[in-house]
């Protein structure tokens, strides 16, 4: 979160204390839900002081209810924000696809592709563009694993403003 302030840290402890009143409810899935697979990642750019390393969070919903949420720190430090956004693209899409599989083990077919939303126009740029340009040479090999699945008619990116 770019600047958190008070009374987002009194929404988190809303959320704790309504997860310790409530630990045996599940996810809820309307049955007249379509069923559609959907991914929303972000990332903030050099934000940790301590190591500059950005942080990426991805949530998935599937039927328009949340199944999968993560944050996690970079395991590298981001020379842009775009990088940091493309980086938060992959790990996202690295989930969709273990999810797709797991939903292909249950019967569930048909969710291709799978929107991807990010808020970042560069990095949604650099996974459209087949090519590889010297200004992106620095992005991990493994990043371009968003590219391939684009290509593959897995995913598809959709552009999403930084406020929603």
């Amino acid at each position: 979160m770019y600047a958190p302030k008070e009374s987002h840290m009194e929404a988190a402890l809303r959320v704790l204390k309504y997860l310790k009143r409530e630990p045996g409810l599940g996810i809820l899935m309307p049955s007249h839900s379509n069923l559609k697979l959907e991914a929303y990642c972000d990332s903030d750019w050099a934000k940790c002081p301590m190591t500059r390393r950005s942080l990426t969070g991805y949530c998935i919903k599937f039927g328009g209810s949340l199944i999968y949420w993560k944050t996690k720190k970079q395991a590298t430090i981001s020379k842009s924000s775009a990088k940091a956004e493309y980086k938060a693209m992959a790990s996202t899409t690295c989930e969709v696809i273990w999810i797709l599989g797991l939903l292909k083990d249950l019967g569930v077919e048909g969710l291709n592709p799978v929107s991807l939303h990010c808020d970042n126009k560069v990095a949604l740029h650099i996974a459209a563009n087949p090519i590889y340009h010297e200004r992106t040479k620095h992005i991990e090999i493994d990043c371009h694993l968003v590219r391939e699945k684009i290509q593959r008619g897995i995913i598809k990116t959709t552009y999403i403003q930084t406020k929603e």
